[in-house]
C-alpha cells in the first residue's frame, strides 16, 4: 500500500498540489486520473521521488519515503517496476537485453538466472521466444507488453504505469488493460496507473482518485464513477459524444 498523507507541491507561485492525501491499496488497480494542467503526472512524481513534496509524506507500507535519506530510497526504488508512456525501451538491445537490463543493473544474479527470469517475464505477457528481436520489429502492442515485462522482472511491490494505452488501438488497449489487471492480482502489487482513457477507468479502476485543480477532487471505484452526481468529475466522464450517450442510455 502507498499512502500519500497532506502532500502539497508548488513551483515557484504556482501550487500545483493542494494538500492532497490519497490511499493506494495493495493488490488493486488505483488509477489517478483528471484533465491535462490538474496535476496528477506532478503528483505521480512527487509519489516516485522525481520531485520532492515541499509538504507532507508519501508512504510505502508505512515508511516515510519522503524523509529518506538516498540510500533508503535507492531500497524502495528497486521495489518498484515502471512502464513508461512511451514504453521506452533500448532500440539497440534485443527484447531479451532489455528486459534484463534492470537484473544486471540491481541484482547480483548470474546470466543463466537473469535469462530464465527474462524468459518467465516474456511467458507470463505471452511473448515466448521472442528474444532475440528488437523493439523496431515488434508491434506497439508488443512493445508495451516487453515494458510490461521488464517492470515486472524486479518482482516489483509496487508498479507504475504512465498512460500504458497511449498510441495503441482499442482492441490492444484492452489487451494492455487486461494483462496490467492479471499481473496485479497474481502477484498482490500496488498498481498506480495515470490514464485518460476511459476504457480503463470502467474495466480496471478498482480505485480511482480525479485530480483536479491540484486536489484530489474525488475517490471512487468504476461502479461509482458512472453513477456519481460530482459535476466535475461527471463533466470529465462524459466530455466525449460517445460517453454522452452511455449516460442517456444509463438514464
Amino acid at each position: 500500500m502507498i499512502e500519500v498523507v497532506h502532500v502539497s507541491k508548488a513551483f515557484g507561485p504556482n501550487l500545483v498540489l493542494d494538500d492532497v492525501s490519497a490511499r493506494f491499496d495493495q493488490g488493486k488497480v488505483n488509477l489517478i486520473i483528471g484533465a491535462s494542467g490538474q496535476g496528477k503526472s506532478v503528483l505521480a512524481k512527487c509519489i516516485v521521488g522525481l520531485h520532492e513534496v515541499d509538504s507532507g509524506q508519501i508512504l510505502y507500507d508505512g515508511r516515510d519515503f519522503s524523509a529518506m535519506e538516498r540510500e533508503e530510497r535507492r531500497i524502495v526504488r528497486q521495489e518498484i517496476g515502471m512502464l513508461f508512456q512511451g514504453s521506452a525501451l533500448f532500440d539497440s538491445m534485443t527484447v531479451e537485453a532489455n528486459i534484463m537490463f534492470p537484473l544486471s543493473m540491481f541484482t547480483k544474479m548470474t546470466k543463466k538466472e537473469m535469462l530464465d527470469r527474462a524468459n518467465f517475464c516474456l511467458e507470463r505477457v505471452n511473448l515466448e521466444g521472442r528474444n532475440k528481436l528488437l523493439p523496431a520489429e515488434c508491434s506497439g502492442g508488443m512493445q508495451k507488453r516487453i515494458a510490461i515485462a521488464r517492470a515486472i522482472a524486479m518482482n516489483p511491490k509496487y508498479l507504475f504505469c504512465d498512460e500504458p494505452n497511449s498510441g495503441l488501438d482499442p482492441k490492444t488497449s484492452i489487451l494492455i488493460d487486461g494483462l496490467i489487471k492479471e499481473i496485479t492480482y497474481e502477484y498482490n502489487i500496488t498498481t498506480i496507473v495515470i490514464t485518460h482513457d476511459m476504457n480503463s477507468v470502467i474495466e480496471i479502476g478498482d480505485n480511482i482518485n480525479f485530480i483536479y485543480q491540484g486536489k484530489n477532487w474525488w475517490q471512487g471505484s468504476s461502479q461509482e464513477i458512472i453513477k456519481t452526481d460530482n459535476k466535475e468529475v461527471v463533466d470529465f466522464v462524459y466530455a466525449s459524444e460517445f460517453m454522452k450517450e452511455i449516460k442517456e442510455k444509463l438514464g
